[in-house]
């Protein structure tokens, strides 16, 4: 694919198309069942710029920042945006379906927890990117489907 993405005779539009058809499903893949953290956020969205630089081949040495990039790519950043909403709707369809998963996913299960400070959960970040605050509120929320679709468009629009 890198003879097609930095090609130069191949519009920019075209390029950012193949990036996103054959590209970013493969990045994406599995992406519901991540936990992204600050850091992990911070290495999909290098990536992304990554990608950007590599297309209208730019150099590293370059000193342009990420925002130049994205306007003459004339882009702005959707990767991120675009995993949360995807790990919001799947996590919308378990706990409506409410079976193994969705006890898995809230984590209700006997026993002890470890030592240390515990691992932040799936839960945690998209409460905070959904912009519910509690877990409790969102896991409310998530039983009213159109409630839930209107919270995600509504924090997919807003770029948190």
């Amino acid at each position: 694919m890198k003879t097609i993405l930095t090609n130069k005779h191949i519009f920019i539009e075209t390029r950012k198309r193949a990036l996103q058809c054959y590209i970013e499903p493969v990045l994406k893949y599995g992406c519901e069942a991540w936990t992204i953290s600050k850091q992990i956020q911070n290495k999909l969205e290098a990536t992304e710029m990554w990608f950007l630089r590599r297309m209208l081949r730019m150099p590293w040495t370059a000193k342009k920042t990420n925002e130049r990039v994205l306007n003459e790519a004339n882009k702005r950043r959707s990767l991120v945006k675009t995993i949360r909403k995807r790990q919001a709707t799947f996590l919308g369809h378990v706990m409506r379906r409410g079976k193994l998963e969705h006890l898995v996913t809230t984590g209700k299960f006997e026993g002890k927890r470890s030592r240390g400070r515990q691992r932040e959960k799936i839960m945690d970040g998209l409460a905070s990117w959904l912009g519910t605050g509690k877990v409790s509120d969102t896991l409310a929320a998530v039983k009213d489907k159109d409630l839930w679709r209107d919270m995600i468009t509504n924090a997919y629009k807003q770029g948190t």
